[in-house]
């Protein structure tokens, strides 16, 4: 079973959250929250596998309890935000998220994120993230890190981290480079544990704030 917490200062939203949740086989709601400081309590007494988390919320704001939830290695934490939003979502990225979704994320698309993310993916939408990193990271200005951070990796790394930016998964890597799949997963691993990064959530906003590639560059 995936035991998830929900967090939305809106009760009406986490009523529908688990409704949805509720009705799958293999996930079962242990509890919820409406502000962020109550997520953090939550999280550190229950131990769910992943925190569905609302970013704005009285309190303590979701980008905030994402830190306190990440660092103390309670759960992982999906993020739930509307279009509005984006610099919290970014935060939120950088804080340790595993991920981010719109609020009218189809259910069908929120529980295949909330699997993926409880079995230790990221979930990386290619059309939103771009949109964030366009804003943040990709307006032309100079890299937000040193790219000195990424000479750890071979020629070889770079390409992938660069198509891993770009929200392909393993499978769409593999075709591009003309590798076999699990190929593509051993460099990703390698990328992962040379840059020191818990995920492809991760890898991408470095791969961006680097400057090693920006939106629209193909």
């Amino acid at each position: 079973m995936i035991r998830v917490v929900l967090v939305d200062d809106q009760e009406l939203m986490r009523v529908g959250f688990r409704m949805v949740l509720g009705a799958q086989p293999d996930i079962d709601v242990v509890g919820e929250a409406g502000n962020g400081r109550e997520a953090a309590r939550l999280a550190e007494e229950l131990r769910p596998d992943v925190v569905l988390m609302d970013v704005r919320m009285p309190v303590l704001d979701g980008v905030e309890a994402t830190k306190l939830i990440v660092e103390a290695g309670t759960a992982r934490v999906l993020v739930m935000t509307t279009f509005d939003l984006d610099e919290y979502v970014y935060a939120a990225l950088r804080g340790g998220a595993s991920g981010f979704l719109l609020k009218d994320t189809p259910p069908d698309h929120l529980v295949s994120a909330l699997r993926s993310v409880a079995s230790g993916e990221a979930v990386v939408s290619p059309s939103v993230t771009r949109r964030l990193l366009d804003r943040f990271v990709g307006s032309g200005d100079a890299p937000l890190r040193d790219a000195a951070v990424l000479n750890v990796l071979t020629e070889r790394e770079r390409e992938v981290l660069v198509l891993i930016a770009k929200g392909m998964s393993n499978t769409e890597i593999a075709e591009a480079l003309f590798l076999s799949e699990a190929t593509v997963k051993t460099h990703v691993g390698r990328i992962l544990a040379k840059l020191e990064l818990r995920d492809r959530v991760q890898a991408v906003v470095l791969a961006y704030e680097t400057g090693l590639t920006r939106p629209g560059v193909s």
